[in-house]
């Protein structure tokens, strides 16, 4: 069996090195029963289009995140992509661990939408601009490149930018043209778009700790034996470990390699920091225009322990 595995990042990133690794576990696991065939750089499609293709039963798998199951009719997912919402990565994990979280997994695979492991770090989202950006204040009127989820555009839009959703593969040439004014993402997906030949400018917002999921179509999953969707839920978790390895060692190494580029690189002070926490706040109080359970923000930070 042949699986089509449809991801935007480029080969060479941490994400694409251990979607390989998966590759070779599940091969070797599975003694050649079950194959993964990798389509780096969005060369299956994009997300929403492979997504689209897998609730309709495709043996197709991609990456994903709750920004886009939120989309997908399970709202409340998308709590945990809004800005500044997580403070720590342990943080991140404690609610993975949750009842909340199993829960939300359950109403996904109602959706036709199945989980095959959540434990990917994925990387804390920067802010890379053309001009320079420093305070909250310093956004308003710029265009910036968000992935293509209601979650992630209205938290931009909270913080005072003018959000453009927007493939990652068209965001090299947006950038070069002016069609946008900036990007967020993790260092290492920045630098692996090669965006330090066109925009010289990150600040290290951290914005969003992003954890991200692969993911099946349910339909398709039920076509698997029980064996064969423990191996694919087995090496998928195995290989988020040797991911986060890669993710840990890329931080420091991207963030030298944009420097060497000539790209200005500025921390945020504590101050500065939760000036912008204080001003995406009020994306937490928009939980109508989501669809949001009730007292959802207050609910997923006691899960946290907080």
């Amino acid at each position: 069996m042949t699986i089509q595995v449809g991801f935007e990042n480029t080969a060479d990133e941490p994400i694409g090195q251990a979607v390989q690794h998966w590759a070779e576990l599940l091969e070797e696991q599975s003694d050649g029963d079950i194959t993964l065939e990798l389509f780096p750089s969005s060369a299956l499609g994009s997300k929403s289009e492979l997504i689209d293709q897998m609730v309709l039963g495709e043996n197709i798998i991609t990456i994903a995140d709750g920004a886009f199951y939120a989309d997908y009719g399970v709202p409340d997912m998308g709590i945990m992509y809004g800005p500044f919402f997580f403070d720590t990565w342990d943080d991140v994990w404690t609610l993975l661990d949750s009842d909340w979280y199993a829960e939300q997994s359950g109403l996904l695979d109602e959706k036709g939408l199945t989980l095959l492991a959540s434990n990917w770090v994925y990387g804390e989202r920067h802010l890379m601009t053309n001009s320079p950006v420093i305070a909250p204040g310093d956004l308003r009127g710029q265009k910036i490149r968000l992935a293509n989820a209601k979650i992630y555009i209205e938290g931009f839009a909270a913080l005072g930018a003018t959000p453009v959703g927007m493939d990652l593969s068209d965001v090299y040439s947006s950038l070069q043209s002016g069609v946008i004014d900036g990007v967020e993402n993790p260092l290492s997906t920045l630098y692996g778009g090669s965006f330090q030949e066109v925009s010289k400018n990150v600040l290290l917002t951290g914005h969003i700790k992003n954890f991200t999921t692969w993911v099946a179509g349910s339909t398709f999953m039920d076509t698997l034996t029980d064996e064969q969707q423990q191996l694919l839920y087995d090496t998928a978790e195995e290989a988020g470990l040797y991911n986060n390895e890669l993710q840990e060692k890329a931080d420091v190494e991207y963030r030298q390699l944009l420097d060497d580029a000539g790209v200005a690189i500025t921390e945020l002070t504590d101050e500065q920091r939760a000036e912008w926490a204080d001003a995406g706040k009020s994306f937490y109080e928009m939980g109508d225009t989501f669809g949001w359970s009730d007292d959802l923000y207050d609910v997923t930070r006691e899960a946290m322990g907080k």
